[in-house]
């Protein structure tokens, strides 16, 4: 292969790279949302965007446009100054999110990280760990606690 083809195939790489780490960006505050909102629900019965917008650090506009996002994707329902709650795609991606969550700061404590640090770094990880890495530390796991469940 000549050192133009290899340049070449070595652009497009990291072309797809940075692609997938952009696909990633734009879908972590819809993740984050769904994954807080599914909590607060379970917590409190009960989300509002004031309570979205304190625990989040942001203000009641940005929470509003975001929400705003979510029910045009389907993933939340919203009446104007109602409680917000999750459409049947929004429990489905909140799940999904809570258990890459579990599976990457699990994995990280296995590796020795204090379990405080890895929560924390879990919630930036999870949203840009790729299916196959995140098969990979559920192997793993699964072989360090002798076949059981990678959850816990």
């Amino acid at each position: 292969m000549a050192d133009s083809d290899r340049r070449l195939k070595a652009v497009r790489h990291q072309a797809q790279d940075f692609g997938r780490v952009r696909d990633a960006h734009s879908s972590e505050i819809a993740e984050d949302y769904v994954e807080l909102i599914a909590d607060l629900l379970e917590t409190t019965g009960d989300v509002r965007a004031v309570d979205l917008a304190q625990r989040f650090g942001v203000t009641p506009a940005t929470v509003n446009n975001t929400v705003k996002r979510l029910v045009r994707d389907g993933l939340v329902r919203s009446e104007r100054y109602r409680a917000i709650f999750l459409t049947g795609a929004g429990r489905a991606l909140a799940e999904r999110c809570r258990e890459r969550h579990r599976v990457v700061r699990d994995f990280l404590i296995a590796l020795g990280v204090d379990p405080v640090v890895a929560e924390s770094d879990a919630e930036g990880i999870e949203h840009h760990v790729s299916g196959e890495t995140l098969a990979a530390f559920v192997r793993h796991l699964r072989r360090a606690e002798g076949g059981g469940s990678s959850a816990r």
